[in-house]
């Protein structure tokens, strides 16, 4: 008789059998010296080499303006990559074999003079697919994308009849509204191809965010209920339990709506309420994206206040410890009107979920940090149960938290046992853990392998970036001539302030919270 583990194991589809592998390649880091490379970049990439997933052979190499050494610059990533890289301990003669790969060159990205000798040292490398697989990761500002691309153009690293070759990552934030936002995407395509561009969105690289699609459309008895027959609102839940911190500077220029909204949840409800696509070729699920972007209703200047609310957090505690208020955080005006906080209701309006209200909150200064969606199903009519419960009886669910504790369980009622008929919530709970184990990839490592591969599935087109933006900028614009209102602050450790509660209460719905443990949410 087979055991459950093999009958698992040949139910299993290995869809990565025709996948794009990646080529011997040179990896380009603008921005070196940076704490995205330190935290993020090198120690995503070491874990690659320990898995075996880098093409063979590879080499990284750092640009920055800071005068250092390839030794030297080895050293400072060996120290991150100690700190902040998911295996633990270090292995040491596994870092020594990989940083052999790593090397420094350092340059003024506006000087033709750094990327010629950014060329030589690439076409010292001798191998050809060293010389001609490069990968161009921007970690840098956005108002320097365009000199480098331009740079990487004239020294003749970057061409558009090379576009399997020549690939340019970007990092958000990618413009602060659309008319920014288009005018980045035309610097960078004076000199890329758009196929060539890879905007990351590190959100789309979690292990959970991509089982949206395969949960939804490998297992037919969900699909069939995915639609406004069936589903009464969905709730997306970004929450965080960090304050602004240091970030006041940047958060002052950005706030909740740009720098979480825009991107993060927009990417989830597009997954979450996406038509099938005809393939799983990249451009067939990045086509059916943008096209439920596009049918988002979007709020008149008028209807703002109606459907989206904002938020500050004042002075509070989150866990036992105190926090001060958002005006009295580093690099903030004492005035600031800058949200913190945002919670808003959307409408699509096509065939498939008319008329169902997407309920979007996201904030800093909560009780935990915590991300997931909740689909909550019609309830039944008011007969049987339901005549006597009243809303006792609770509608079903469906919740897919993404972080952390990740995993999906449906939440349905039952009967509690005993000689009375009594009736409670309860809930079937699949964990990654414990049907897995513990490990899933660092979101850098899945996005970093899949720009190798020149596979774009996980990236954001231009017209998919253009289209969330002309969605905000509506309500950006109708935030500014508008104070905060007194019901739009909320103490640091809350839920949000009460006008999100009440933006609820008026369609008849309330928000569910997440836990710290699926079991009790």
């Amino acid at each position: 008789m087979e055991s459950q583990g093999s009958l698992d194991e040949l139910l299993t589809c290995r869809l990565d059998r025709v996948e794009k592998q990646a080529q011997p390649s040179t990896i380009v880091i603008f921005g070196a010296s940076g704490d995205l490379t330190e935290r993020k970049l090198i120690p995503a990439l070491f874990n690659l080499y320990l898995d075996r997933q880098l093409p063979d052979p590879f080499r990284i190499v750092g640009v920055a303006r800071r005068d250092k050494t390839s030794a030297s610059w080895r050293d400072e990533l060996r120290d991150g990559v100690t700190r902040f890289s998911r295996t633990q301990p270090l292995d040491t003669a596994a870092w020594q074999a990989f940083s052999d790969s790593l090397h420094y060159s350092r340059g003024d990205f506006t000087d033709a003079s750094s990327f010629k000798s950014l060329r030589a040292l690439i076409d010292g490398f001798g191998h050809e697919g060293l010389k001609n697989n490069l990968l161009f990761y921007l970690a840098v500002s956005p108002n320097q994308f365009g000199p480098v691309v331009e740079q990487l153009h004239a020294a003749g690293l970057l061409r558009k009849d090379d576009g399997d070759r020549h690939k340019v990552v970007v990092e958000k934030p990618f413009g602060r509204d659309l008319h920014s936002a288009r005018n980045l995407n035309l610097e960078l395509t004076r000199f890329a191809h758009e196929k060539q561009i890879y905007r990351i969105d590190h959100y789309l690289g979690k292990e959970t965010v991509q089982n949206i699609m395969m949960f939804r459309f490998s297992n037919a008895i969900f699909e069939q209920m995915w639609n406004r027959l069936s589903v009464d609102h969905v709730q997306i839940t970004v929450s965080e339990k960090l304050s602004v911190g240091d970030r006041g500077g940047y958060y002052e220029q950005a706030g909740a709506l740009r720098d979480m909204v825009q991107n993060h949840l927009l990417q989830v409800l597009a997954l979450i309420a996406m038509e099938p696509p005809v393939s799983l070729e990249a451009e067939s699920i990045r086509d059916e994206k943008v096209k439920l972007l596009r049918s988002i209703r979007i709020p008149p200047m008028g209807a703002v206040a109606r459907d989206v609310v904002r938020g500050q957090y004042t002075e509070g505690s989150v866990n036992g410890e105190q926090r001060p208020a958002y005006r009295g955080e580093t690099k903030v005006a004492r005035d600031s009107q800058v949200e913190t906080f945002v919670a808003m209701r959307l409408f699509i309006d096509n065939w498939r979920w008319s008329k169902v209200p997407f309920y979007l909150r996201t904030g800093k200064n909560l009780p935990l940090s915590a991300s997931e969606v909740r689909i909550q199903f019609r309830p039944t009519p008011s007969v049987l149960f339901a005549a006597q419960c009243g809303p006792r009886l609770d509608a079903n669910a469906i919740t897919l938290r993404l972080q952390p504790d990740e995993g999906i369980f449906l939440r349905f009622n039952g009967k509690v046992p005993g000689t009375g008929l009594h009736i409670r919530p309860v809930r079937m709970h699949f964990s990654y853990d414990a049907s897995f184990g513990a490990y899933t990839p660092e979101a850098y490592e899945r996005l970093l392998l899949e720009a190798l591969a020149g596979d774009a599935t996980l990236f954001i087109r231009r017209d998919e970036v253009e289209t969330a933006w002309s969605i905000v900028d509506p309500i950006r614009e109708a935030w500014d001539s508008l104070p905060l209102r007194e019901n739009e602050f909320y103490p640091a450790g809350s839920w949000g302030p009460s006008a999100s509660d009440e933006l609820l209460k008026a369609g008849g719905h309330s928000w569910r919270n997440p836990r710290l443990e699926m079991e009790t949410s």
